[in-house]
């Protein structure tokens, strides 16, 4: 037998032995991936617990989480927008100015201006979408940045903030405005939002997995399949049965989970979601492949100028009042959540659902800690140290990217 022979024989031999290897490690790779999926909700679960039994009980009562459901409104809100800002490689510092900024605008417009209400917020959402494209313009086509540009219109806009409300407290807004960050759907209603999203949400995984079939991607097992949505319905139904037992589902928790179906259809599904996380995973090939850069940064600070503005809407309508100090580091917490939830900060990856998992977390730390009256300075301690906590475990399960 020759040598040339032999060479081959034991090529094919260790291709064959590396084959199954190779499949064992792909299996692995996903296992570790799902765990990190779900170890965020195992951590909320554990939080919940500990605050339950630290407040004896009132944490977990259907009044204190509605409060919480309404109170996380607001960060996701700004969490959906900062998962794509992040994803495409940016920051933006601006968005709790921004957010207090466009609240003080839809607070103005109808107290000073008499406008009504539907008028006063398609107004803030234009300032909004205004401020997006100012940003945009210096990031997507001065190259600027964004952690500066968006450092800039923090300061730029918590001094707008003082200007145009000269310092004083704008209210009352009117009763149609308040119910946007008060209101709650009536109980019938409710029930009727639930078992659409339950059906919604069925269809959606259902049809996913008949695309990933098609085009020869991997899917689930039937039995793990089935096991994940019967506990997402389980949730929603606790969900649901729990708000049903106060007042309601609150209007500003169905504006979030609207945004969320959409974005995540929008991240998910669409050549600009697509771009997105192709941007943000590799600029240079990104541009080789043909993708308008540009235009994606661009798209991305309209969307999240957009959605600031709209917190800023439901933020004013909570508070029935806009303040000085309105927005005041809430891009801490929608950083965090995104974080927190999955989106990494070496860009591209992270999933919107995720960021409203990690707005939950936040929300129940600010919640429960209230809830014992610990001093706000300990708060914000607590939060800063999440954050850190949250990057490094993001970087730590990065490592080689």
């Amino acid at each position: 037998m020759s040598l040339n022979k032999l060479i081959n024989m034991e090529s094919e031999a260790g291709a064959a032995l590396r084959a199954p290897a190779a499949g064992h490690e792909k299996k692995k790779l996903r296992f570790r991936l799902d765990v990190r999926s779900y170890t965020m909700i195992i951590a909320l679960v554990a939080i919940w617990v500990t605050f339950s039994i630290l407040t004896d009980g009132s944490f977990l009562s259907a009044r204190n989480l509605s409060m919480l459901a309404r109170q996380m409104s607001i960060t996701g809100i700004l969490a959906v927008g900062m998962v794509l800002v992040i994803v495409a490689g940016h920051i933006d510092l601006s968005v709790g100015s921004v957010a207090g900024f466009t609240g003080a605008v839809a607070a103005i417009l109808q107290v000073t201006h008499h406008w009504g209400t539907l008028p006063a917020i398609l107004a803030t959402l234009l300032v909004g979408l205004a401020i997006g494209g100012w940003q945009a313009f210096w990031i997507a086509f001065r190259g600027v940045p964004a952690f500066i540009v968006t450092l800039s219109s923090m300061l730029v806009f918590r001094g707008g903030i003082l200007l145009i409300t000269k310092g004083i407290t704008i209210s009352p807004m009117r009763d149609s405005f308040k119910l946007i960050g008060q209101g709650y759907v009536p109980p019938v209603y409710s029930l009727a939002l639930g078992i659409a999203g339950g059906v919604i949400y069925l269809l959606l995984q259902l049809r996913n997995r008949r695309s990933r079939q098609k085009y020869g991607l991997e899917v689930l097992p039937w039995a793990l399949e089935g096991l994940k949505i019967a506990g997402i319905l389980v949730l929603l139904t606790l969900f649901v049965g729990v708000m049903l037992a106060y007042k309601g589902i609150p209007i500003p928790v169905v504006i979030v989970l609207s945004l969320v179906l959409l974005m995540a259809f929008v991240a998910g599904n669409t050549t600009f979601g697509r771009h997105v996380y192709a941007v943000g995973g590799n600029r240079e090939a990104a541009v080789l492949s043909g993708i308008n850069v540009k235009k994606t940064n661009m798209i991305i600070f309209l969307i999240m100028g957009l959605l600031t503005a709209l917190a800023g809407i439901v933020l004013t309508s909570r508070l029935d009042a806009a303040t000085t100090s309105a927005g005041n580091m809430f891009e801490l917490d929608a950083i965090a959540a995104a974080i927190i939830g999955g989106t990494s900060t070496l860009g591209g990856q992270g999933t919107i659902p995720g960021a409203i998992i990690g707005a939950l977390v936040m929300a129940t730390i600010d919640n429960g800690m209230s809830l014992m009256n610990v001093d706000y300075s300990l708060l914000t301690i607590v939060k800063g140290l999440v954050l850190v906590l949250a990057v490094w475990v993001d970087l730590s399960t990065n490592k080689g990217r």
